[in-house]
């Protein structure tokens, strides 16, 4: 079984739409995937249903933009129920703080010679729900005056850099309790990635696994190294967690994450199906 638990469509920042992600999950030989929008579930429903008529299984999943300390973490959900009141409340008002900074971050950017509005963004995102710093990007590149996605990130909108605007995260326990409301499993992203390595800490992810039940961590990702890997996958077996592996495919968007690229294991997945039924969740 070819299982890939972290995936993207466009209507958060992929560039495939549901429908299209499942089938080119299909064409490299997944059975089973997860998809995993930013702070949305709007995809879900038709990748399901695509997903049915072709064959493969489809997780109910989102990521979350959430925080610890003030540094960036993605909190994985799966199998929470979509309409969710608690949920569902968190989940706008993540997307509204995405929304509400990019009139900021054009200003940035005309302070740099660069003009882009509020319209380039929309053109370029199309039917996203969930709007961000992608679509900015898209825009840039659009425009001429970036080559792609990550040029536009290293030189303007990263962290730190002249574009980059802060904006609302919700606190990682919050979270990981939001998703249990749901009934949902939560794992964290790519625990190890960037900044989020100096916060998630052994005593950390011990203290969440111990008092919030947090489910697991993304272990093989394209962003770890296999000495991280290896270092994840000893540690997160020790603290008794689900080690998921996964490509965080987004279409065009991101390269380097082919669909299919890491994969969970059976077990692995087994394991977070049967906690997510025990929560009383979507399986």
């Amino acid at each position: 079984m070819r299982i890939d638990l972290h995936t993207h469509s466009r209507v958060s920042d992929g560039t495939d739409t549901p429908t299209g992600l499942v089938l080119k999950a299909l064409d490299a030989g997944l059975d089973v995937i997860a998809l995993t929008d930013h702070d949305t579930f709007d995809g879900v429903l038709e990748a399901a249903a695509a997903g049915k008529r072709v064959g493969v299984r489809v997780v109910p999943g989102v990521e979350m933009s959430t925080e610890v300390d003030g540094t960036s973490v993605h909190l994985l959900g799966y199998g929470c129920d979509v309409h969710n009141a608690p949920l569902a409340k968190e989940l706008a008002a993540l997307r509204e703080a995405r929304s509400r900074r990019l009139p900021e971050m054009c200003d940035k950017l005309a302070e740099l010679g660069m003009d882009i509005t509020g319209d380039d963004i929309a053109a370029t995102a199309r039917s996203a729900r969930t709007l961000g710093r992608p679509h900015v990007a898209d825009a840039l590149v659009a425009k001429g005056y970036v080559a792609n996605r990550q040029e536009a990130f290293d030189k303007y909108l990263a962290v730190g850099k002249q574009a980059y605007v802060a904006r609302y995260n919700t606190d990682l326990v919050r979270a990981i309790d939001l998703v249990h409301g749901a009934g949902g499993a939560a794992v964290i992203a790519h625990p190890w990635r960037d900044s989020s390595r100096h916060v998630l800490t052994a005593p950390l992810l011990q203290k969440l696994v111990t008092e919030h039940e947090l489910d697991g961590i993304e272990v093989d990702h394209e962003d770890h190294d296999d000495h991280t890997r290896r270092l994840l996958f000893e540690m997160g077996g020790r603290l008794g967690l689900v080690r998921t592996g996964s490509s965080d495919h987004h279409g065009t968007g991101k390269e380097g994450h082919a669909l299919g690229c890491n994969l969970t294991r059976k077990p692995a997945f087994m394991e977070l199906v049967s906690r997510i039924r025990q929560r009383g969740g979507i399986v």
